[in-house]
């Protein structure tokens, strides 16, 4: 990319490849992608205005990776860890069709809220994720629920190239990789660690417990870890 292009587009040229990207999975396993789904149309008008809406410009952000997009989170709305009520209440951006509305999107808005609001958020920071596609498995009853990356070591395998290659992308964003949050202080941050290892992609990453953690086994907590994120992201006791 040359200097004359913002966040905004390489982000939206990352989607655009994604929307090209195919991945062999085992047996039971099926990726929802966004980008090449049946609503693939609307998910690009939605995304071209919310990147055009906060990341029109060259500079240096930092990257908040989640695991993977929820099935009916990101995978509906293309925007990582908006869901489509709070995405058009708060930014604006007509979202009119998509009526999901997630507990962890909620927590993390109220982060967002507290450390200044989304101006001031997505001029310092990228959410993502490590696996930038969503993940379902089938269960035994034969519905298809959230998989993560990490949970089938031979998903894992067939992926590991595939996730190298987009945190590789992700960082060409014009990313600061002095730091790098992990949403997910377990496997996600294992995984992430171990390539960091051979990668060194970031100087540091700083685990954060997942929302959907605090939100369902820790709700009276919530404070508790909202004031954690602010402090990491803040910088303060590094």
């Amino acid at each position: 990319m040359n200097g004359q292009t913002t966040v905004a587009d390489r982000i939206l040229q990352f989607n655009g490849e994604l929307a090209e990207t195919t991945l062999e999975l085992p047996p039971g396993f099926a990726v929802i992608n966004p980008f090449s789904g049946p609503q693939k149309e609307r998910v690009h008008e939605v995304t071209t205005a919310f990147y055009r809406k906060y990341y029109d410009d060259d500079r240096p952000r930092r990257l908040v990776l989640g695991s993977s997009p929820a099935r009916r989170g990101t995978a509906v709305t293309g925007v990582p860890f908006e869901d489509a009520k709070l995405l058009e209440s708060e930014t604006g951006v007509d979202v009119d069709g998509y009526a999901v509305s997630r507990p962890s999107a909620g927590f993390l808005h109220d982060v967002i809220r507290q450390y200044g609001g989304r101006k001031r958020f997505y001029a310092d920071f990228v959410m993502s994720f490590v696996c930038p596609l969503g993940l379902v498995r089938t269960n035994t009853q034969g519905r298809e629920v959230n998989c993560n990356y990490y949970e089938n070591k031979k998903l894992l395998d067939l992926l590991h190239s595939f996730l190298i290659k987009a945190l590789e992308c992700q960082l060409a964003f014009g990313i600061d990789a002095s730091v790098c949050y992990c949403i997910g202080s377990g496997e996600n941050f294992s995984f992430l660690s171990k390539v960091n290892e051979g990668q060194r992609f970031f100087q540091k990453i700083v685990p954060l417990e997942h929302p959907r953690f605090i939100t369902q086994y820790n709700g009276g907590r919530t404070e508790e870890f909202a004031e954690k994120y602010l402090s990491a992201l803040r910088g303060e006791g590094n």
